[in-house]
């Protein structure tokens, strides 16, 4: 009963085996296991290494984060521009204006030919040239002049004028004051063209459609409208040839350059006013051990015009970074494969190659064969 329970149980056998007797193993056969052996291998390989590696899933999204806050990286490079003629300013859509920022900025100084001048220092921006020297305030004693109705007291420097008129939210016109056409004269000196000015940091804005720029002079605002204050040199004076060594709208992806990084732009002329035009993509980045962050990528248009006062568009020379959010959010996720999903790739390798290679040996001993027999029957006759 046994017995006849384990011949029955042996029909089931998909894999019949032969006697050695009846195996013929030939030159063919031997090549084609060499090569199907080496291919399998190789495909092995292939399929462990990506294994190994860490796939990117990258989906679309409406943007429904409300993050208050953006943060925005900056290193750019001014050649032909004094440090302490430059000024960092923001703008945004809410109304937030952040005039002359020092926190978080820092400024190295340059040579023409770009070498550091002394090591980079944070400082406030701005200040040393909005603190104006006449010879004549280290000889004499100060008179008292007047304000021109902005306030009572003296006015005895251009800068005490401007910030009356400042605080009275009046137009400021420098060349209608004597304390300022006597500082023109006075104070009037081209070694801030002859040093270059690396200007970097971050800001931390609303993230709300904004601008920010670098620009030459002190920044101020009378009536709602933001002014630079050149004096005691003109527009046409700067020329605002600059590197963008890197700009990028939080931290920055591995292996996701920013457009703008390294970016050259030569101003062939002075009062050149650069804006760039940039679409903020909110992105969130998934990683494989669970870990989250949120940040930012972008893409860039670009736009160049003069701003001279002689025939020129209304604006300012400098480099102005407009941006606006985008409604919708890529998402990356970090993932690996399964170690099912690598042993049944690599079982399909074994089995395919091993069919494959089967099939090709039994063309190849069938034709060797109809072959032999073709040439022994030509021998006959």
């Amino acid at each position: 009963m046994m017995k006849n329970l384990g011949s029955a149980f042996k029909t089931i056998d998909a894999y019949p085996k032969t006697l050695e007797d009846f195996t013929i193993r030939t030159a063919t056969g031997a090549i084609v296991t060499v090569f199907s052996s080496l291919i399998m291998v190789f495909l092995f390989v292939i399929e462990f290494q990506d294994f190994l590696s860490v796939s990117v899933l990258e989906q679309l999204y409406v943007d429904t984060t409300r993050i208050p806050n953006m943060k925005i990286n900056f290193d750019v490079t001014f050649p032909k521009i004094s440090c302490s003629y430059l000024s960092v300013d923001a703008v945004d859509s809410s109304g937030e204006q952040q005039l002359g920022v020092e926190h978080n900025i820092f400024k190295q100084r340059l040579s023409l030919s770009g070498e550091a001048l002394q090591a980079a220092e944070l400082e406030s921006i701005n200040k040393s040239h909005n603190q104006t020297h006449t010879t004549t305030e280290d000889t004499a004693i100060k008179s008292c002049n007047s304000c021109y109705g902005a306030k009572e007291g003296c006015c005895d420097t251009c800068a005490e004028v401007r910030e009356a008129y400042r605080q009275k939210n009046w137009a400021f016109r420098p060349d209608e004051f004597e304390q300022c056409r006597n500082e023109k004269n006075l104070t009037r000196d081209d070694s801030v063209f002859k040093e270059g000015c690396q200007v970097y940091g971050y800001l931390e804005v609303n993230r709300v459609s904004g601008s920010f720029h670098i620009a030459p002079g002190k920044s101020y605002a009378i009536n709602h409208v933001h002014v630079h204050d050149v004096q005691p040199y003109s527009s046409e004076d700067f020329n605002v040839t600059h590197h963008i060594n890197s700009l990028s709208f939080g931290s920055s992806l591995v292996g996701k350059a920013n457009p703008l990084d390294g970016f050259l732009t030569a101003a062939d002329k002075g009062a050149m006013m650069f804006q760039y035009y940039i679409k903020v993509v909110p992105t969130w980045y998934v990683k494989l051990d669970g870990e989250e962050f949120h940040t930012n990528q972008y893409s860039v248009t670009r736009h160049q015009k003069v701003v001279s006062s002689y025939g020129g568009e209304n604006g300012v020379p400098g480099v102005f970074f407009t941006y606006e959010m985008s409604p919708l959010q890529i998402s990356y996720k970090e993932s690996k494969r399964s170690i099912g999903h690598f042993a049944t790739d690599v079982c399909t390798i074994i089995g395919g190659v091993f069919t494959v290679a089967g099939i090709i040996d039994s063309l190849l001993y069938r034709s060797s064969k109809i072959l032999q027999q073709k040439l022994q029957l030509g021998k006959a006759t």
